[in-house]
């Protein structure tokens, strides 16, 4: 019996140590590409030309951060604009999507059926690039406007049905619950399912604050130059493409590489876009784990 028990304690120990070494080393492969990135952005564009990306700076340099803040004026407009999208668009769109959700999922809605159908049959069929920029510039009248690409990433039907199936693990006792105590459908909506959402909540929040973080193309069609201060993606995006249209018009002339950055611009533009929102996701990481299975599962 003694060493029946010693031989499953030392499996137990061997099996746990082997997990966390490949959680280690799973872990430094998936930190290796942000790594990279970094340094390459301290880098010197000479270097990185000669010698490729390293784990650490070569011919640490400041070039590539200096062209990007070159307009601070510009690079901080950027920030608040794509902050403040953010920030207003993912508050907006969980009130919004939680109480879409919500009330398809209560029984004694009588057309959540027919609803859910038409939300669904919207994620097999869409009316296309085209259409949609004449409805939202000819008809709706909001080129050049930021309400064009606020509206636009406000909802979807994805993470709408993404809601739905996380309400289904809501008894709806509470619900009957919250009326036999002369509760409203909006208070019984915010007092007593708003607390139950809270992992779905900030699954759907994450995802759509990562879709306004990450927007560039809504802005390239409908903002392009007819604003003063673009969201951030778009006016680092454009800032890759005068820096390569540069390169590419003084090519032969006598402008020495680290003037011009290129790959370490990339590099520092990645770092600036992606820095701040990476931080967000510490905080849901929990709750984003319980909001994906419990939608997965109960669909």
């Amino acid at each position: 019996m003694e060493n029946i028990k010693y031989s499953k304690d030392t499996s137990g120990i061997v099996i746990k140590w082997v997990s966390y070494i490949f959680i280690i080393l799973f872990t430094i492969v998936c930190l290796l590409p942000f790594v990279l990135i970094l340094s390459a952005s301290f880098s010197s564009e000479e270097m990185i030309a000669r010698n490729g990306f390293g784990l650490f700076p070569q011919g640490f340099s400041l070039d590539a951060y200096g062209y990007v803040f070159r307009f601070p004026r510009m690079i901080l407009g950027s920030y608040f604009v794509t902050i403040s999208m953010t920030v207003l668009g993912t508050v907006l769109g969980l009130f919004l999507i939680s109480m879409t959700g919500y009330a398809l999922n209560r029984k004694d809605f009588p057309f959540r059926n027919a609803l859910s159908f038409f939300i669904y049959f919207t994620t097999l069929f869409s009316a296309g690039m085209a259409p949609t920029f004449i409805w939202v510039s000819r008809y709706l009248n909001l080129r050049g406007s930021y309400l064009a690409v606020f509206l636009q990433l406000l909802m979807s039907p994805w993470l709408i049905i993404l809601m739905k199936n996380f309400a289904k693990s809501i008894p709806f006792e509470i619900v009957e619950s919250g009326k036999i105590d002369g509760a409203g459908d909006f208070r019984i909506y915010y007092q007593l399912i708003l607390p139950m959402l809270k992992p779905a909540l900030a699954t759907v929040g994450l995802f759509l604050a990562l879709g306004y973080w990450n927007e560039w193309y809504l802005s390239s069609l409908y903002l392009g130059s007819m604003v003063e201060f673009k969201p951030l993606q778009y006016y680092l995006y454009n800032i890759i493409n005068t820096a390569n249209a540069l390169r590419n018009s003084v090519a032969g002339a006598n402008v020495t590489v680290s003037q011009l950055p290129s790959n370490t611009l990339k590099m520092a533009t990645a770092v600036i876009a992606t820095g701040p929102i990476i931080m967000l996701y510490p905080f849901l990481q929990k709750y984003f784990i319980s909001g994906i299975t419990v939608g997965s599962v109960k669909g």
